[in-house]
Parts: structure tokens; C-alpha cells; sequence
């Protein structure tokens, strides 16, 4: 089954499955699918979890824990959904995460809370902050200081501070610290030229060669597999990486291709079903408000990644 005849089934899903598979998918024109984006605050999923906000603009007691019902995991599924960047109480709770997590302001609190925070907090503080529109100084502070933390083989690990240190960069910290400087980068596009875009393209160049040379899940010394669940479909994957979170990226920012990919597009071909689908084959266990998809089923989410990686890989 090719991507048309999937495009249908898609399109019974939900709104966040539906524009998406009209923006990316379809290339419908820009009016028609924000219409249907706009439906994530009445309809489906982010309507669903937009009711359990509460009223000081918190999810599920907590900023950052209990995962994965807190304010930071549930912003993260929503922006995951699209829903819109300007929705007021959504802006409310990132705003809510920065401030409790980092502080208020740019001050030396800020600066030793952000010192001593986990880069992959970090990375998500800064993808929920650029998505949702907080605009101020707090979040050069934060790119600035993502660029200092990276480590000798171009990427980062969130725990560059424990004992004993490591020495080689983490697969996880690194795609959650990646996509917040995407996000960042994303947000500068509609503004004049910024001192730090370079270098934070620089960056993005430096950790993506790191994830290549391990051809995105395999050990750049003996290539035998990393994480066996590195190459499980799981979604939503929270701070975890997997081999098609790594795709995703790699077709989000439309990289060159290169030969080191090819087992990753394998093993996601390998990963597809006999109905054209792909599926969710593993989840993190966690306090769930709902779940949006099964174990071992079809899944919208996945397929709709694997068709957008596809799309890029097959230069259409």
C-alpha cells in the first residue's frame, strides 16, 4: 500500500493526525489545513487534555513529574498534536514550566538553576518556550548555555555533572536538546539575522555527524545494536530515543542523504506491516491521562512519521 491509499485512513483520525497528513502528506493549501488544526482545542486529543489543565495553568500536579501526566509531558504531547502556538492557556503553562523549573528572570538564580539542570530538561524547556512564544532573554541564556555543554564528540549528555563523568554523548539527551534548538531556530526565521543562528546550526551539524556515525542506533566500534529498544516504534516517546525519532528529525530539517542512514531506512521498512501500516510496538510505562494509541495495532502517529521520513528519503 503506497502513501495515497493510506491517505484516506489517515484522514479518519484525528485532528492532530489529519492536518498534519494534509500539510505534510497532501501539500493542501495553507488556509484549509490551520482550519482543521484549529480543531486540536475543540476536538480529539488536545481537546481532551486541554480539559484537565488546571487553573493555575498546571497539568496533573506537577511540572515536570508525575510523568506522564505533568505539565512539561503534557505540553510536550500538545505540541506534538499542533495544536495552536497561540492558544492562551497552553502559553500559560509553559510559561509556568519555565518559571518554576529556571526561574522568573534572567538573573543568577536563573543561571545556576540552569547550570545545574538536566540538559534534557533543558532541551524541553527551550522546545515548549519557542513553540508556545515566550520571547525574552531567558532563552538566549538557555541556548548559549546548550552550545557550552557539548560534549568532546559534538552532542550532549545529561549527565555530564554525575559520577562517574561520561565521556561519550547520549542518544536521548541529545534529540531532546536538538529539537529544542529546532524549535529556536524555527521560531528565528521570521525574525532579522541573530548572532547565535550560526552557531546553533553549527551545533545541530555537529551532533546529526555523531548520530550518523553511529548509523542512528549501532555502536561506532563494533556495530552491534545500542539499545534494542532503540529500534522499537514507541510514541509518544518522551525523553526516549528511537530510531524513528532520529528520522523524523533528519526529514524535518531535510538533510543531505547519506549512506550511514540506509540501515536506519531498513530497519523502518523492515518495522512496516502487511496492511501498509506501521504500528506502536512499545510503551514507557507511567501514569497516563488516556491512551492515544494500542500496542501492537495500526498507528496513525507512526505511519504518518514513517510516510513524512519516506517523503524526504525518496525525495518526493
Amino acid at each position: 500500500m503506497d502513501k495515497n491509499e493510506l491517505i484516506p485512513w489517515l484522514m479518519e483520525g484525528d485532528p492532530a493526525i489529519r492536518w498534519q497528513t494534509m500539510r505534510d502528506l497532501e501539500g493542501t493549501p495553507v488556509n484549509r489545513w490551520q482550519t482543521e488544526q484549529r480543531r486540536t482545542l475543540h476536538e480529539g486529543w488536545g481537546a481532551q487534555l486541554l480539559a484537565l489543565q488546571a487553573p493555575d495553568g498546571s497539568w496533573g500536579g506537577g511540572i515536570y513529574s508525575p510523568k506522564w501526566i505533568s505539565t512539561t509531558y503534557t505540553l510536550l504531547t500538545l505540541r506534538a498534536i499542533g495544536i495552536p502556538r497561540d492558544h492562551p492557556p497552553a502559553q500559560k503553562g509553559a510559561a509556568l514550566v519555565l518559571d518554576k523549573l529556571l526561574g522568573q528572570t534572567r538573573d543568577d538564580q536563573f543561571m545556576r538553576n540552569l547550570a545545574a539542570c538536566d540538559r534534557c530538561i533543558v532541551g524541553m524547556n527551550l522546545s515548549l518556550a519557542a513553540y508556545f512564544g515566550i520571547r525574552d532573554a531567558r532563552l538566549d541564556a538557555i541556548v548559549e548555555n546548550l552550545l557550552s555543554e557539548m560534549m568532546p564528540d559534538g552532542a550532549w549528555n545529561c549527565r555530564r555533572q554525575r559520577k562517574p563523568k561520561p565521556h561519550h554523548s547520549s542518544f536521548h539527551t541529545t534529540f531532546n536538546v536538538l529539537e529544542g534548538l529546532r524549535e529556536w531556530l524555527e521560531w528565528l526565521e521570521s525574525t532579522p539575522e541573530y548572532t547565535l543562528r550560526n552557531d546553533v546550526l553549527n551545533a545541530e551539524k555537529s551532533a546529526l555527524e555523531f548520530v550518523l556515525d553511529h548509523h542512528l542506533f549501532k555502536s561506532d566500534k563494533t556495530g552491534k545494536i545500542i539499545n534494542d529498544k532503540f529500534t522499537m516504534l514507541s510514541y509518544p516517546h518522551r525523553w526516549y530515543y528511537n530510531v524513528l525519532r532520529g528520522l523524523v528529525y533528519f526529514a524535518r530539517v531535510n538533510a543531505p542523504h547519506d549512506e550511514r542512514l540506509q540501515d536506519a531506512i531498513a530497519l523502518l521498512h523492515g518495522r512496516r506491516r502487511a496492511d501498509g501500516t506501521w504500528p506502536v510496538q512499545h510503551k514507557y510505562p507511567g501514569k497516563v491521562f488516556f491512551d492515544m494509541e494500542k500496542v501492537g495495532g495500526p498507528s496513525r502517529w507512526n505511519t504518518l512519521r514513517a510516510l513524512r521520513v519516506l517523503q524526504w528519503w525518496n525525495g518526493e
